[in-house]
């Protein structure tokens, strides 16, 4: 059983504060300050000492934080102006509560009154909150588009104001954050490529919700992070190669060996027993020098992929990375699907060969595991607007085809055969290379054939791949990381 943390949207995190208020005998105001400290203590992690600081409260309870914030800082003897930005004539009975333990806070009642920022170092932004459910246009329009003027350094109190928690936002000014620091759980919105310019970086912290209300809620959206650690299996003392499986990779052409051999290296570093390549015979030499621990199989085509070997030996199959699209290799994988029925990791052009032909996508094994970038899914199911529709066409994909998707980006979104969706915390922009795709199939081919089941075998590659690759970042640096510095530094454990 797979226990990862949901994501909850907007009403089910007011109701998680309600529950917690209510079965810790706590008055919400209480529940505020806590979660005004937890930011407290993220934010003085940073350098900010010395800088002269912004806070800019709303009306609501997201302007509570941030009165409580500035009031905290303040005691903490840094430099810290609180402004209220008045976009409606009462507060809220929190925010009221926290605005009058404040003194000396400027408060902007009309566009003309609202300061350009340039003069601050920091920007600690508490205008709006989760709740968000329509545009920021008016003072609060304008407040934002001054914040984002000032090109400062902007934390963000749980999402960027302006932001919708679980929609796409549309109209409206939505501040620029370099840092979000948000309350217990991820926003939906977070994973959304459209706002990349809003989300620089994000940190969850925890603010003492109930973890099993809101664990208890309905929601088919979950965080994949260090947990998934715990379906890792341990190795056993009396072990030897036939226990950890055997693995078929079917891979390369003329002029792309290299995916092949990085998948090849990536099967191997993810601890499968025993692994068998099939290229094309030109590329013999290639691995069996690059790639000593793999077994090496040829195809009688000197520079393509057109057979397949007996299936009988293997206990999972990876095929794509380097394949091509040759009309011989588009036979040869209609006949692989003919035969083959246990699941099989599908990569590269193979998911290209499924594109334009509609009869092999039925017949897919199921349980089957798709590795697309955003390109090679767009082919498959057909363009999309924005992340949403991608993503509920990914969720579609997976429930009629019975088959796992893992849909490559920045946030890696997995979708499993029940409608889940599993969003990866792992990575970093350095892995935007050639070839890392190609390692992320290895090793998921490599964890099918341990014997994990194929949505275990796909969150732990994809998490395990994104942790090698933020290891390699940190010896490499992101702009000069390579694929095969992501084999090196993998390490499952």
């Amino acid at each position: 059983m797979i226990h990862l943390k949901k994501i909850i949207n907007a009403q089910q995190i007011r109701d998680a504060d309600a529950y917690t208020i209510n079965k810790e005998s706590i008055s919400s105001i209480d529940l505020m300050e806590r979660a005004s400290q937890a930011f407290v203590e993220e934010f003085l992690r940073y350098p900010v000492e010395d800088k002269k600081i912004a806070v800019i409260c709303g009306t609501g309870n997201n302007g509570g934080d941030g009165f409580a914030i500035a009031r905290m800082l303040i005691q903490q003897n840094l430099n810290v102006h609180p402004f209220l930005i008045q976009f409606s004539e009462t507060l809220s009975h929190d925010g009221q509560i926290n605005f009058s333990r404040l003194q000396n806070v400027t408060i902007i009642k009309t566009k003309q009154e609202i300061p350009s920022f340039e003069s601050f170092h920091i920007i600690i932004d508490a205008l709006l909150g989760s709740g968000m459910n329509r545009p920021a246009m008016g003072l609060v329009g304008n407040s934002i588009e001054a914040i984002n003027s000032a090109k400062k350094t902007i934390f963000s109190v749980d999402i960027p104001s302006g932001l919708f928690c679980d929609e796409i936002s549309q109209d409206g000014s939505i501040i620029q954050s370099a840092h979000v620091i948000s309350f217990q759980r991820p926003k939906y919105s977070f994973f959304f490529p459209e706002n990349n310019s809003y989300i620089k970086n994000w940190k969850i912290i925890d603010i003492g919700l109930d973890e099993p209300f809101i664990q208890q809620q309905e929601s088919s959206y979950f965080v994949l992070d260090h947990e998934i650690a715990e379906l890792l299996k341990p190795r056993e003392r009396y072990s030897h190669k036939g226990t950890y499986g055997h693995a078929l990779l079917v891979a390369g052409s003329h002029g792309k060996m290299g995916a092949a051999l990085l998948a090849a290296k990536g099967c191997l570093r993810s601890g499968v027993g025993l692994l068998t390549t099939y290229i094309p015979k030109t590329a013999y030499q290639i691995m069996q020098t690059s790639v000593p621990e793999a077994m090496c199989i040829t195809d009688e085509n000197e520079t393509i992929i057109t057979s397949f070997p007996s299936l009988s030996n293997y206990n999972v199959i990876g095929i794509g990375p380097g394949l091509g699209t040759h009309p011989m290799s588009i036979k040869m994988m209609s006949e692989l699907l003919k035969q083959q029925n246990t699941p099989m990791i599908i990569d590269a052009d193979a998911i290209n060969i499924l594109s334009n032909k509609d009869h092999l996508i039925q017949q897919l094994p199921k349980d089957s595991i798709l590795t697309p970038h955003l390109k090679e899914f767009d082919r498959l199911v057909g363009a999309s607007y924005n992340a949403l529709e991608r993503f509920e066409k990914q969720r579609k994909f997976s429930l009629d085809h019975q088959c796992i998707v893992v849909l490559k980006d920045a946030h890696t979104c997995i979708s499993d055969t029940k409608g889940n969706l599993y969003f990866n915390t792992s990575g970093n922009p350095g892995m935007a290379t050639g070839g890392s795709g190609d390692v992320l199939t290895g090793i998921i081919t490599g964890l099918v054939a341990q014997a994990y089941s194929s949505l275990e075998a796909a969150l732990l590659g994809v998490y395990y791949h994104g942790v090698a690759g933020d290891m390699a970042a940190e010896t490499r640096g992101q702009i000069g990381l390579t694929a095969s510095d992501i084999v090196e530094h993998l390490k499952i454990q």
